[in-house]
């Protein structure tokens, strides 16, 4: 199932991410792709937001940040532009794949040599010029699907 949004700006690309925080659900892996500058960690902040996560900021030189959720859970923000295959190995992002209680977004996921496949998020940032984006969002998986059918922001932007 794919989704396609255009962003006019900033404010709408953080309002998006509101909404996937709204119905998100734990063991959620959320990759990000996209050059630099097109929206990636507005869109984390945004769901951060929603799930009272706060002070999302840029992994870029911590490359892992963990931020506990009003449910308890914990969003897991990774960033592995500045890591090789090697560096991505050694960084364990699987193992917070792996857990089912936190929801993992990785930035630069094209770096991530064996990504899971199952209930994933793909997110596609490009920039149309200046402040527009084209964000293309891909489910799949029964858990990651399920966030569509229960948000309408999302099954109203269906792609046929």
């Amino acid at each position: 199932m794919t989704v396609k949004i255009i962003s006019n700006s900033e404010s709408e690309t953080l309002e998006l991410g509101r909404e996937l925080g709204k119905k998100i659900l734990p063991g959620i892996t959320v990759l990000l792709y996209g050059d630099l500058g097109t929206g990636k960690t507005v869109f984390v902040r945004g769901v951060g937001e929603a799930m009272q996560a706060h002070g999302v900021r840029s992994p870029s030189f911590t490359l892992i940040n963990e931020y506990e959720t009003k449910t308890g859970n914990f969003l897991i923000h990774s960033d592995l532009y500045r890591l090789d295959e090697n560096g991505v190995r050694s960084l364990g992002i699987e193992e917070y794949e792996r857990s089912g209680d936190s929801i993992l977004f990785v930035e630069w996921a094209e770096r991530w040599p064996n990504p899971p496949a199952e209930n994933v998020i793909k997110i596609f940032f490009k920039a149309l010029n200046e402040n527009q984006r084209e964000i293309k969002i891909l489910f799949t998986g029964e858990k990651a699907k399920k966030i569509i059918t229960d948000n309408e922001y999302f099954s109203d932007r269906l792609l046929p």
